[in-house]
């Protein structure tokens, strides 16, 4: 087990630390099997009623996923279509229902993102890294993870919601 999985299963909570210079980890237990879990991080309806933190009155207006390595995706932000911004890359890797990893190409020191789902008695432990190309852009960057926490609460109750209609 390494330092980031028991930090996170005491609490059974949100857990944000920073690894190294270059990667911060959000790791948290959810109440769901690992296929259910990746398909929450895979499906862009499912991925639209979690992603965007509630409290911060960002919209995400539209979600495009081909999730398959060598995909892309493209996420857009904003309260109306004049005032909006996008995240967008491609994927590296994916392994269902184990392991995706993607790019964030929507500024030059954008990291890598990988997240793990991890099967520990009919739940999952979820490990979100970022790794960036800098301490530098990991500084920028860091405090992209504050909502991580709340995103993760908003995706226990789309997992509730699955668990009560089959999956």
């Amino acid at each position: 087990m390494n330092d980031r999985q028991q930090d996170a299963a005491p609490a059974g909570g949100t857990v944000v630390k920073r690894v190294s210079d270059l990667e911060l980890a959000v790791t948290r237990v959810f109440d769901a099997p690992p296929r259910i879990v990746f398909q929450a991080w895979t499906d862009a309806a499912l991925f639209k009623r979690w992603w965007a933190p509630k409290s911060m009155g960002m919209v995400l207006r539209s979600v495009e996923m081909d999730v398959r390595t060598g995909g892309t995706y493209r996420l857009e932000f904003g309260s109306d279509a004049e005032n909006t911004f996008a995240f967008f890359g491609k994927y590296l890797e994916v392994v269902p229902p184990s392991k995706l990893v993607w790019t964030n190409e929507e500024d030059p020191d954008g990291g890598i993102s990988t997240v793990t789902f991890e099967e520990q008695g009919g739940k999952t432990l979820v490990t979100f890294s970022e790794t960036y190309p800098s301490a530098e852009a990991l500084e920028a960057y860091k405090g992209g993870l504050d909502g991580t926490p709340e995103q993760f609460a908003q995706l226990d109750e789309v997992l509730a919601e699955m668990g009560a209609s089959g999956g």
